[in-house]
């Protein structure tokens, strides 16, 4: 079945709506048909400008924050699949406002979860990240307890139809907040880009890319699996010279005359990044897109394995690490930017 096929006529509600990867999911959505998508988000703003951009009779703005359980519940009546897109992601915030981000992403989701089981959705996707994994990093912690908390529901749904799933990110470029923005506006202002180390990495995905994996989740999923798109990763350093090559013209300046200043890590980063530990690639499956993250039996009767998708094969990777992954170019790096532009 194709994604035309599966979504037309669903009814869809996309927490997180207001976002960089919710808006885009959004917008995408509409090209295959669905009954209505119900955009949750506590941004008015946000939504507003969503649903005059999208200009859409099946878009329905609901303003709403996923703390708050009653107002989930409302918002899910009559809902056939959940993208769960909303979270608190920077980490810096996160480290200042630990518990904010325990409120939001840990029992925010488990709202989120309650609430899709309360009403019986077919399927709920949980959007995560990179920094789930080996987490140092309040942020992390919480999306890996998101992560947790979203795979578990599956084992005490009892006899309803919902299944839950987990789509892992690497960073995705020119997102809000990310670094493309930011490095950018440096240029601007003619320097200096600053970096926190030069042997940093980082995997990154553009917006469509990391939208086409929420969307292809949302239709194999079958419950308990983590979804990973196969990424490319760069050094931070490389990505800042590319862009100020890049960049700098196009504000009047020679690029040689933007420095570089390396400011030190912050609180709670990593210098590379992982999408798959070890101990995850024992239970992984992989195509040419993607890899799916199976959970380990927990029962003598719960052959999960013969439930992947066909076109899956048992993933020949020891782990999933920016520190060991193919690092692109400068000019690879430059043919990326040019494409989100």
């Amino acid at each position: 079945m194709d994604n035309l096929s599966f979504y037309r006529n669903k009814r869809i509600l996309v927490t997180g709506g207001a976002g960089s990867i919710g808006h885009e999911l959004v917008r995408k959505l509409l090209e295959y048909d669905p009954g209505t998508i119900r955009v949750f988000d506590n941004n008015e703003t946000g939504l507003f400008e969503l649903e005059n951009e999208l200009d859409s009779n099946k878009i329905r703005p609901l303003i709403g924050d996923i703390r708050d359980k009653d107002r989930l519940l409302m918002a899910f009546e009559g809902i056939d699949i959940v993208f769960h897109a909303s979270a608190l992601k920077h980490v810096p915030l996160c480290e200042s406002n630990p518990f904010d981000a325990v409120k939001t992403n840990v029992i925010g989701t488990q709202n989120v979860l309650d609430a899709a089981l309360s009403k019986e959705v077919e399927k709920v996707i949980n959007v995560s990240t990179d920094k789930a994994v080996s987490p140092t990093n309040v942020m992390g912690a919480t999306k890996l307890l998101a992560e947790r908390l979203t795979i578990s529901a599956n084992y005490y749904r009892g006899t309803k139809r919902t299944v839950f799933s987990s789509v892992r990110f690497g960073n995705v470029l020119n997102s809000r907040g990310s670094v493309i923005p930011l490095f950018s506006k440096q240029i601007q202002k003619g320097g200096p880009v600053t970096i926190t180390d030069k042997k940093m990495t980082r995997f990154f995905m553009d917006i469509p890319s990391a939208v086409e994996l929420i969307i292809n989740a949302g239709r194999i999923s079958r419950g308990r699996e983590i979804f990973i798109l196969k990424m490319s990763a760069m050094n931070i350093i490389d990505l800042a010279y590319a862009m100020i090559d890049e960049y700098a013209p196009r504000s009047g300046f020679d690029p040689g005359d933007i420095g570089i200043t390396v400011i030190g890590k912050r609180g709670g980063e990593k210098l590379f990044e992982e999408l798959m530990t070890k101990e995850e690639a024992e239970h992984a499956y992989e195509n040419d897109e993607m890899f799916i993250i199976l959970p380990q039996k927990i029962t003598h009767d719960d052959p999960f394995e013969t439930k992947r998708p066909p076109s899956f094969k048992k993933a020949n990777v020891e782990e999933f690490s920016s520190r060991k992954a193919y690092l692109l170019n400068r000019d690879e790096i430059r043919a990326l930017i040019r494409k989100i532009q």
